[in-house]
């Protein structure tokens, strides 16, 4: 059995967040080692103590009062190319890895299926607890299997994609906290290829037909142009990536609501909406935003929060707010795009010991 590594004094979460929000932690451990890692999950819930298991920071809004127990960061390493007799590609990846280093890494090894998601910050082992998505790609078309600390017995199994309940941007994992990804394998293709082009901008500035595949390097360089754009790539003296990314989801409202939707909208208004599960459709939350009156730029709480210059969707953090500032400009977002269209959106990020 492997010792745990040691607690240390508070650390300020805030470092540890792409939104650089968030009070202390009362305790911070940072395991280096799945082993590591189960042990101290295992000896956290054995003395019942509050634990916040943290990433990569990216998709986590945490109050400023901070965490009462353990967060455990997990810094765990590893990444192993299977190429299988029966021709598939197998990755296998440790929860710790940074995310688009590895895309980098299946790039650099012309392997396909990763590249449109080139960029998104945060670690593996988040991809499957929201289904990361991006242009036109979902964690759900390349995954396998992931293994899981069950927190309720203690005990660590494979499970397959197909039991995670994965759907537009969740799983069932997500808002729980009674599991933990120590790592991940997803499916990919060998031979520098992409997958299908599916997101109408990408094959336009790739210059392709959608639902054909270009060169994955090609993809990734414009994914990560495109998202650079947006404000969407990381960059410590740019406040625009002082976000958890998209702050809401695209909401999906019943097809029998949208006559009513449409009536706000105005009938020489075209709104943009795709197809999603049987009986339902999927809207624009930017696009609704921005009619709702919010530009990109908007301040509140005298500049220390805004929405991002380039993208209506990311909130962000100008270098001085707090959570509660965040939090309120969200909230006036999220009335305000209520009461000009009836449509509630929702949170993407994960919000501890705060709500919305």
């Amino acid at each position: 059995m492997t010792t745990p590594p040691s607690a240390t004094e508070p650390v300020a979460l805030a470092a540890h967040t792409t939104l650089r929000l968030g009070g202390p932690a009362a305790r911070f451990v940072n395991a280096t080692t799945a082993a590591e890692l189960v042990e101290v999950v295992r000896a956290a819930d054995a003395a019942r103590e509050p634990l916040l298991v943290l990433g990569g920071g990216s998709n986590l809004v945490i109050a400023d009062s901070g965490f009462d127990g353990t967060v455990v960061r997990i810094g765990t390493s590893g990444r192993r190319i299977d190429r299988l007799s029966d021709g598939r590609v197998q990755l296998t990846v440790e929860a710790g890895e940074d995310w688009d280093e590895v895309v980098a890494h299946t790039v650099a090894n012309d392997l396909g299926g990763l590249e449109c998601l080139s960029g998104i910050p945060g670690l593996v082992g988040a991809t499957p607890v929201q289904n990361v998505g991006a242009y036109g790609v979902e964690i759900t078309d390349v995954l396998v299997s992931v293994d899981l600390l069950d927190r309720e017995s203690g005990q660590v199994r494979m499970v397959p994609a197909a039991e995670l309940g994965l759907a537009y941007r969740t799983s069932v994992l997500k808002g729980k906290d009674n599991a933990v990804v120590l790592r991940a394998r997803f499916a990919l293709t060998d031979g520098g290829r992409s997958a299908p082009i599916a997101y109408a901008e990408l094959a336009r500035t790739l210059g392709v037909e959608a639902g054909d595949r270009a060169p994955v390097r090609d993809v990734r360089k414009v994914v990560l142009e495109l998202r650079r754009g947006k404000g969407m790539v990381l960059d410590p003296v740019d406040n625009d990536t002082w976000s958890a990314g998209s702050f809401f989801t695209n909401p999906i409202i019943a097809e029998d609501e949208l006559p009513a939707v449409l009536e706000r909208v105005g009938a020489d208004v075209a709104m943009p909406s795709y197809p999603a599960t049987e009986g339902h459709v999927k809207l624009s939350a930017a696009w609704l935003i921005e009619r709702a009156g919010f530009r990109k730029g908007h301040s509140a709480r005298d500049g220390r929060v805004s929405l991002s210059t380039k993208h209506t969707l990311a909130l962000t953090n100008r270098g001085s707010a707090r959570t509660e500032d965040l939090l309120a400009l969200a909230a006036e977002v999220r009335d305000g795009v209520a009461e000009a269209f009836g449509v509630r959106l929702h949170p993407e990020p994960v919000l501890v010991g705060c709500a919305l």
